[in-house]
């Protein structure tokens, strides 16, 4: 997502940041100056020093190496369940809203049933007790995300269904797919990619939570929320363990905010 010549110079900062984010999750093996898994027992935790800018771990990890690693599991489960939540919400959203009735009753009431459910709870109970590891997260938290997409599609395509140029095209006897995909969609395509973005963030906050409380990760993993776990009885030898972990989470998921809040505005003006 590139800002145009005339953005805020927040927003510019905003997607510097999150570029920045997106290279450390598809090279950050690569670019981190020390393996994240190599161990120094006999330095064990320590705070930041040459060598170790960030210090050292318990088990005397590089906890750069280990941040910058942990970044790309931190966004891709994330991006997947925020990428399937906008499939399948967008899909049942403009069913629900174009459609009405009895197909609209249905779509909405399964809707309000799972977002009525403690989300954050559901995920902890169903992936602590069959013990899954990312991909149910993912599944899991993907099913709890598909209720907000749905919700806010759904309002949206109410809103331009009302609109002369829906009725212009029933009149016309376009097919409904038609209808949805060619001429409404396009009109919302403000409320997609800004729901898009605020699931891709919630979903990096509940994976942290998950992580913090270890589930749905691998023992010994590079992860921010592990990370976060791991850091705390040791704040008093080096709060880098978990200040760092903390400061990305902070700064990712505000820069992605305010890089949907910007979209969001600026295709909104672009369709007036």
């Amino acid at each position: 997502m590139r800002p145009r010549l005339g953005a805020p110079a927040l927003v510019w900062a905003a997607a510097l940041i999150a570029l920045s984010f997106l290279t450390l999750a598809v090279c950050g093996h690569q670019l981190s100056p020390r393996n994240p898994d190599t161990q120094d027992l006999l330095l064990g935790a320590s705070g930041p020093a040459p060598g170790h800018w960030l210090g050292t771990d318990e088990l005397g990890r590089d906890i750069l190496s280990r941040l910058m690693a942990a970044t790309g599991s931190a966004l891709a489960g994330p991006f997947v369940v925020a990428l399937a939540a906008m499939i399948a919400g967008t899909t049942l959203g403009l069913t629900a809203g174009y459609r009405g009735g009895l197909v609209d009753a249905i779509i909405s009431r399964f809707a309000d049933l799972v977002w009525s459910l403690p989300g954050l709870l559901v995920a902890i109970v169903v992936i602590g007790v069959l013990q899954g590891g990312t991909w149910l997260s993912v599944a899991v938290i993907a099913f709890l995300s598909i209720p907000h997409a749905t919700r806010q599609t759904r309002s949206a395509t109410l809103g331009q269904v009302r609109l002369p140029y829906v009725a212009a095209a029933r009149t016309l006897g376009l097919a409904r797919s038609r209808v949805i995909v060619r001429h409404i969609l396009p009109n919302i395509r403000a409320t997609v990619l800004t729901t898009l973005l605020l699931d891709f963030v919630t979903a990096i906050l509940i994976f942290a939570a998950l992580a913090f409380l270890r589930i749905g990760v691998e023992p010994g993993a590079p992860n921010w929320g592990s990370m976060l776990a791991d850091g705390q009885s040791l704040i008093t030898v080096n709060p880098f363990q978990m200040a760092a972990p903390a400061v990305a989470i902070v700064l990712f998921a505000a820069s992605v905010t305010i890089l949907g809040d910007w979209a969001h505005d600026t295709l909104t003006k672009d369709q007036q």
